[in-house]
């Protein structure tokens, strides 16, 4: 990443904070939900002979399942 022209880096105006843990529960549960949802959509399609769908459904659980940890790792 380059400099700005003016030559400073870019610095947020605020110290970045952690989230509320009661924020951070209430998103986790959240994508747990959408991630269970998501398999039901992957088994759903893969009893029904629709692999590609089943292999979407899949991904999009395992992807809502990583930022569900990731949200309440780092906050």
């Amino acid at each position: 990443m380059t400099a700005p022209r003016g030559g400073r880096e870019w610095r947020p105006a605020e110290p970045v904070t952690r989230r509320p843990l009661i924020e951070r529960i209430g998103l986790a549960l959240v994508a747990l939900l959408f991630g269970t949802l998501f398999g039901g959509v992957a088994v759903a399609a893969w009893s029904g002979g629709e692999v590609f769908l089943a292999a979407m459904g899949a991904i999009g659980c395992l992807m809502t399942l990583w930022v569900g940890v990731l949200t309440m790792v780092r906050g």
